[in-house]
């Protein structure tokens, strides 16, 4: 389909430069979509295509993908790093008033940390997420259930890491952007059919490689110092947690305990896969933000 973004603009966040893009009317509430991995903003066409006409709809390229620029050192894409990203492309676009987000993926991950920073709670009005974590939860998690370990807890644990082996094969340093360059890229259209049975075509993405090249480092940044070393993070937000019953890689007994975290949250779980909500039901997605967020205005 056409892209529904019809205007695009850069926004500085330190020393590089995010692509962002909009579209809807700018006096409407702001809305805030965050990408995950490996995709881009064009991941979020079909429901920016449905919320334009309610919501000022804001969608950028995380750093290292798309159109923003590509930090080289691993540390540059560290949690708080990301958090200063979305501040930045919230000043540009309501310096005034509270944004809603939605993200998925890693774009959840991410938006974890601003919705759990003490000093950003009064800017988000609402929060979406689908299919990522905070990892000080997860982390947070995984103590719980090893210092509890029941036969029902340890099963979580070894189901989880079973969903989780392409998190160690991101740590290796040669390996997966190999794969990215030389077989995933080509491939990955095809690689969404099998692995979630995607009914519509994906649209073309002509920066796929550099995406899931660039992408590893969210995951060399992040993860181990996360899951073995987690802050108690506490966020008032209002969140919405859509559950993919279906999700591969995101099993729903990760998401387990979120209401320690976040008190105001509401949980809803979704038919389909990882990317199936995104894809093949955007409309369903779209309509999942729409109501949390009127019924939260």
């Amino acid at each position: 389909m056409p892209s529904p973004f019809d205007n695009h603009f850069q926004v500085r966040s330190g020393k590089i430069n995010l692509s962002v893009h909009t579209c809807g009317n700018p006096q409407n509430p702001v809305l805030i979509l965050v990408h995950g991995y490996p995709d881009n903003h064009r991941v979020w066409n079909k429901v920016a295509a449905n919320l334009m006409q309610d919501f000022y709809v804001v969608a950028y390229d995380v750093r290292g993908c798309g159109s923003s620029d590509a930090p080289r050192r691993i540390g540059d894409y560290a949690l708080p790093q990301l958090s200063r990203d979305l501040v930045a492309v919230m000043d540009a676009v309501s310096p005034d008033r509270p944004v809603h987000l939605a993200a998925h993926d890693w774009g959840s991950i991410q938006t974890w940390e601003s919705v759990t920073e003490p000093a950003l709670q009064d800017r988000i009005a609402t929060y979406t997420t689908l299919s990522g974590p905070c990892l000080d939860h997860v982390g947070m998690l995984m103590r719980h259930l090893m210092m509890n370990p029941t036969p029902d807890n340890l099963a979580k644990l070894a189901g989880q890491a079973a969903h989780s082996w392409y998190i160690y094969l991101f740590q290796l340093p040669v390996i997966a952007p190999t794969l990215w360059k030389t077989v995933l890229g080509k491939k990955w259209d095809e690689l969404l059919v099998k692995l979630e049975g995607i009914q519509s075509t994906p649209e073309a993405n002509p920066t796929q490689v550099r995406d899931g090249v660039n992408g590893i480092n969210l995951y060399r940044a992040n993860m181990l110092q996360r899951i073995t070393s987690p802050r108690e993070r506490h966020s008032r937000v209002p969140v919405q947690l859509l559950v993919a019953k279906g999700d591969n890689f995101v099993t729903p007994q990760v998401l387990e305990r979120q209401e320690i975290w976040a008190p105001d949250l509401t949980t809803v779980e979704v038919d389909g896969g990882h990317w199936q909500l995104l894809l093949d039901h955007p409309d369903n997605f779209a309509e999942a933000v729409r109501a949390f967020i009127q019924a939260r205005s």
